[in-house]
């Protein structure tokens, strides 16, 4: 009699169920952690934090954006999630009916991966959308990007994360690249810049109607405003760019208030008018690393006392910005230059080690330049998909 043959049985499949409370809210959370288990370089991000993002009455971002969390179960465990919006920003400034997809996480699984986006993909098609892109966790001024290398070291604050196989999952699902961005890395020098350039910096800003302060914490505000209409002047042209609308600025200004610290805020002024701006934050990731995404009951007073009273030795640049008229232009790039030497210097003397510039996108060869010439070097890159629906 011939020895019976046993198979294995066939794998359940995946259920997509879609987040409507706040239990579940949290149960999409905890979703993202899941394939990081054996990760050393995976940073579970606070929850209160990531809570409050995810919350549309407490992100202003969100508002008249229809959006959608799902998360994907297989034998009734979690094993994967996905988000969708269609951002009314960004239908605005760009003509263009497309929907994106965020907060991608995944077990490596090629059928969790395809329920997931078909998920997405039939959301955005029934709203009208001709396109879906991503991953935009919500918008391009948050975290963006798939990571696609640079995966063994862990990321800086407000920097997503990710595992080598989901460019292969996403890719083989019909996206292709609509644009890369890249996360510099330098290990901080005080007199980096060499001497001919130095010279160059401080001869075009020997100008009377230059001048150069940090942010008033009196006016933190009003600064605030000035760095939003900064913004929204340099980076209007570049690829995927929405503006920061006022509920966005004072939303900013409110989460960004207890981090910041006035030596990371420079202001650049030209014949009076506010013409560059640099903002620094502390990596508050180096802080929270095992703290497992918690900070209850005590972890608050490790934050406190890491950030406050050991201090941190790394920080991320996430935005600068140059008035368009002064682009490609002498002044612009001296004040680039000199907004970088001023937070270098504070922060040195903090104990700063390291820092992360991040993102700049591929096709931005001006700061590309300007922050490879300085030493830093090109550490990760994140990549952008689009799908035709």
């Amino acid at each position: 009699m011939d020895a019976q043959v046993k198979t294995a049985p066939p794998a359940a499949m995946v259920e997509i169920r879609p987040v409507t409370t706040t239990k579940e809210r949290t149960a999409f959370i905890r979703a993202g952690v899941i394939p990081y288990k054996d990760d050393p370089n995976f940073i579970t991000p606070l929850e209160f934090e990531v809570s409050q993002r995810l919350n549309p009455k407490l992100n202003p971002g969100l508002k008249d954006a229809p959006h959608q969390l799902w998360i994907a179960y297989r034998n009734g465990a979690p094993v994967g999630r996905i988000s969708a919006i269609i951002n009314p920003l960004h239908l605005a400034q760009h003509k263009e009916e497309i929907a994106h997809f965020g907060f991608l996480e995944a077990i490596d699984d090629p059928e969790v991966f395809a329920a997931l986006f078909k998920t997405a993909e039939d959301w955005a098609r029934e709203r009208g959308m001709k396109k879906i892109g991503g991953p935009f966790s919500f918008s391009v001024n948050e975290e963006i990007g798939l990571l696609i290398s640079g995966f063994d070291t862990p990321p800086y604050v407000m920097m997503p994360h990710g595992l080598p196989y989901y460019q292969a999952r996403v890719e083989a699902l019909g996206y292709t690249k609509a644009q890369d961005v890249h996360a510099l890395d330098w290990i901080n020098k005080r007199n980096f810049l060499p001497e001919r350039r130095k010279q160059f910096v401080e001869r075009t800003l020997d100008n009377p109607k230059v001048s150069i302060r940090t942010i008033d914490m009196k006016d933190f505000a009003g600064d605030i405003r000035r760095i939003v209409d900064i913004y929204n002047d340099a980076w209007s042209d570049n690829w995927g760019f929405i503006p920061f609308t006022e509920d966005l600025a004072k939303h900013m200004a409110s989460e960004l208030r207890p981090i910041i610290e006035k030596h990371n805020v420079v202001i650049c002024y030209y014949d009076g008018e506010p013409a560059a701006f640099a903002l620094v934050l502390p990596n508050i990731n180096e802080a929270t690393r095992d703290l497992n995404g918690k900070l209850l009951p005590f972890n608050w007073a490790k934050l406190i006392w890491r950030m406050k009273v050991k201090g941190l030795s790394t920080a991320r640049m996430p935005l600068m910005g140059i008035r368009k008229k002064f682009q490609r232009k002498g002044l612009g790039a001296a004040f680039a230059y000199k907004m970088i030497e001023l937070t270098n210097n504070e922060n040195m003397d903090r104990g700063l080690t390291h820092s992360e510039v991040s993102w700049i996108l591929e096709s931005n060869e001006g700061m590309l330049s300007i922050l490879l010439d300085m030493g830093c070097r090109i550490y990760k890159t994140y990549r952008l998909y689009e799908k035709t629906l």
